[in-house]
């Protein structure tokens, strides 16, 4: 694992003041643990990169991508695999699926903390065949 390099919090404040509407809107739905009671943070600086969202305890980054990741698809491989050496994984989600698919980034995401319920059985309790 590369060492952690010196953090430079006036930066993070400046990304977290700076933030994309996406940003802002799934913020709404992670600020003060209320999924799942797991905490993230926001601009988290983790090597030479800032994540848009950081759940440190799960070590699961949430990068959410607007129209400068469309022209540049292969730096953020690039990136996705240095966070991959710190021991981060990454979860990328487009600002369209923030917006209109809100519910479906959640279940992604606890999905990947290995926090999402197990199916609901039928409501008969015998399955599919009511024979």
């Amino acid at each position: 694992m590369p060492a952690w390099r010196r953090r430079n919090p006036l930066r993070a404040q400046q990304l977290r003041r700076e933030a994309t509407p996406a940003e802002r809107h799934l913020w709404q739905y992670l600020n003060k643990s209320q999924l799942d009671g797991i905490k993230f943070s926001r601009q988290i600086q983790i090597g030479p990169f800032y994540c848009d969202l950081l759940c440190r305890k799960h070590a699961l980054a949430i990068e959410l991508d607007g129209f400068s990741h469309d022209i540049q698809p292969g730096r953020d491989k690039w990136r996705d695999r240095i966070l991959a050496e710190y021991g981060i994984r990454v979860l990328r989600f487009s600002n369209e699926d923030v917006f209109g698919n809100t519910e479906g980034v959640l279940f992604e995401i606890r999905r990947a903390l290995g926090s999402v319920p197990p199916p609901a059985p039928p409501a008969s309790g015998r399955g599919d065949d009511h024979t």
